[in-house]
């Protein structure tokens, strides 16, 4: 047996994380994968970007200083192996190259930034495949702050994916016009791409839908219905930030975003005609530790 250590960095519109992984090798058995360490910190860079267009000088220094304790992590826990990416805030900064040039020059750390169709090809290395079976069809939905990815399954193969620039922090921050705009191109894509496709669930990913699951109280691999969606909404809608903190335990930067992601999974399950939403509990960091494994990136 071999244990490696690999390292993912994901540079988020809501929040940015450190994932450590030991990657376990045994002679004629799969490989395993196994978090060893996950380092959230609450960085929003989408309320800079989606309102101003750009990064604040003062969260450029937070972004600064937290790839530098990520790196101190990452020499700490001999990380053989490590890549770091950004997505929907980064991608649409003004300044997002010469952040990206700064913190190289400052902490070592390369930031490559990926897009919509990149980030969701990621996502799909990790064990998303375990879910599908191969006579039903899947809508893959990875929701983050500032884009949410869309990957149709049916038979096992990838029918089509699409990415739209809607997300928690972008909701939060947008106008109602431009939301519903992009709320109509969703809707349109979903149904006209998902016509024909009998008993269809979803597969919802992200750190809102991970905390609902969470919250539900139900065994890994079963999945939450439409009905149980729609009431724990409406009830987290009825709620108070103050007291979504204080009662149900949400972390503040979580309080908020959590009522724009329900309503963009409870949006697809409706428009899909799905009944149940899987939630396997994988994202971006996830694919990154496997592609690396796989040299796919």
């Amino acid at each position: 047996m071999e244990i490696r250590k690999y390292g993912a960095i994901d540079i988020g519109s809501n929040a940015i994380r450190l994932l450590i992984a030991n990657v376990i090798e045994q002679e004629g058995k799969k490989t395993l994968f196994r978090k060893s360490s996950l380092v959230r910190v609450p960085i929003r860079l989408g309320a800079d970007v989606f309102t101003s267009g750009n990064i604040s000088e003062e969260n450029i220094t937070r972004m600064v200083d937290a790839m530098k304790a990520f790196k101190l992590l990452i020499n700490v826990h001999k990380v053989e192996k490590y890549k770091a990416c950004a997505t929907s805030a980064m991608r649409e900064a003004s300044n997002g190259l010469k952040i990206t040039t700064k913190i190289k020059k400052e902490t070592g750390i390369n930031i490559d930034i990926i897009d919509g169709e990149k980030e969701a090809t990621i996502i799909s290395s990790t064990d998303l495949k375990k879910l599908i079976k191969s006579k039903e069809s899947y809508l893959y939905v990875d929701v983050g702050g500032g884009s949410t990815e869309f990957t149709i399954f049916s038979k096992g193969n990838v029918i089509n994916t699409k990415s739209f620039k809607i997300g928690t922090v972008r909701l939060l921050n947008n106008s109602k016009k431009e939301n519903k705009v992009m709320f109509e191109q969703m809707e349109e894509w979903i149904e006209r791409n998902t016509k024909g496709l009998k008993k269809l669930s979803l597969i919802g990913s992200g750190g809102n839908i991970n905390k609902v699951f969470k919250m539900s109280g139900r065994e890994i691999d079963k999945p939450l219905s439409f009905s149980y969606m729609n009431s724990q909404y409406k009830h987290l809608k009825k709620m108070s930030y103050k007291q979504r903190i204080l009662k149900l335990g949400l972390n503040p930067d979580r309080a908020d975003v959590i009522i724009p992601a329900m309503k963009i999974y409870l949006s697809a399950m409706k428009w899909s005609e799905a009944k149940n939403i899987f939630v396997p509990k994988i994202g971006l960091s996830d694919g990154i530790i496997k592609s690396l494994y796989n040299n796919l990136i």
